[in-house]
Parts: structure tokens; C-alpha cells; sequence
């Protein structure tokens, strides 16, 4: 999946659900899964989206 897509999908799967999503980069793209799931390399990640963060 590109970057771009990726932002969005994260940003709309944090505010839809309300859960902190995570983005991280794989080596065929990026990913998208929310944070309490994610158990891979800390380095592999882009971005962190929290829908509560103000």
C-alpha cells in the first residue's frame, strides 16, 4: 500500500473505531493495524495516529 493511502486509512481507522492506530513500513509498502496489536520492530514505524491527542 503507498504512503498516501496508508495516512488515510490510518487517520480514518483511529477516528472510526477510536483506538490509536500505528503505520508502519514493511518492506513491499505500509501497513496500517491499531497499536495495542502491534508487536513488531518499534523502528518500523512512521507514525502514530490517537484520536484523543489534542
Amino acid at each position: 500500500m503507498s504512503l498516501t493511502t496508508a495516512q488515510a486509512l490510518g487517520w480514518s481507522l483511529a477516528t472510526t473505531l477510536m483506538v490509536c492506530v500505528v503505520l508502519f513500513q514493511t518492506g513491499g509498502g505500509y501497513g496500517v493495524m491499531p497499536s495495542a496489536e502491534f508487536d513488531g520492530d518499534a523502528l518500523s514505524v512512521v507514525h502514530e495516529y490517537d484520536p484523543f491527542a489534542r
